[in-house]
């Protein structure tokens, strides 16, 4: 049995994996290819690893959370903030088999995105150098918004440019501990549930901490 099914059938047992469309996007998408070499043979070791400007690609629980979560399904409209190395975007392509558009502020981080998302046949995920904490009104409304670094508070643009019944997951909280929101646009307001306590680096941009 390949180490990735190892890590994908232990996350189903621990109960982090649910829905068949999400355990079968982690079972093909190659983490390795996400990952500067030195660090490839750590793949499936369930942690963050480092990818460069001090950033991290999440640890694969955190991705099946965020997955399982966002209730994905096919032919959605998705904006993930803070491409980082396309890992959780080519994921995410994988469920919806549709174009999902990732910001990222890093310029260096989002041309090794590109490449490793091209190394991995993803051909499904456009990333776009920008501040996410402004979203993408280009290509507004979404259907859900998953936000990958965390904020201090919920960047409004994002509440925007979903659609109504449109979900946002972030993370909220201070540089060093937040809570997991899963935020529901309806037509009388927002509708917003705690998911529980997590780690991320954090959103710097206009609507975020500032560098």
């Amino acid at each position: 049995m390949e180490r990735r099914d190892v890590l994908v059938d232990r996350l189903i047992s621990l109960g982090y994996l649910k829905t068949p469309a999400v355990i079968s996007a982690m079972r093909s998408v190659k983490r390795e290819f996400f990952l500067p070499h030195d660090f490839e043979r750590y793949a499936y070791e369930d942690s963050p690893l480092p990818i460069g400007g001090e950033q991290t690609i999440s640890a694969p629980h955190m991705v099946a959370i965020m997955c399982e979560a966002a209730e994905l399904s096919r032919g959605q409209r998705v904006l993930e903030i803070g491409a980082g190395s396309g890992y959780h975007a080519c994921v995410t392509a994988h469920v919806t088999k549709s174009t999902v558009y990732s910001i990222e502020r890093l310029t260096e981080l989002a041309r090794s995105a590109r490449a490793n998302l091209n190394r991995a046949g993803c051909r499904d995920v456009r990333v776009i150098e920008g501040d996410g904490t402004e979203g993408y009104e280009k290509e507004a409304p979404y259907d859900r918004i998953i936000v990958t670094a965390a904020a201090p508070s919920v960047p409004p643009r994002l509440i925007d440019q979903l659609t109504l019944g449109g979900k946002l997951l972030i993370p909220v909280g201070s540089r060093y501990s937040q809570e997991l929101l899963r935020i529901t646009k309806e037509a009388e307001g927002v509708r917003r549930e705690s998911l529980g306590g997590c780690v991320f680096v954090p959103l710097i941009g206009k609507h975020g901490w500032k560098g």
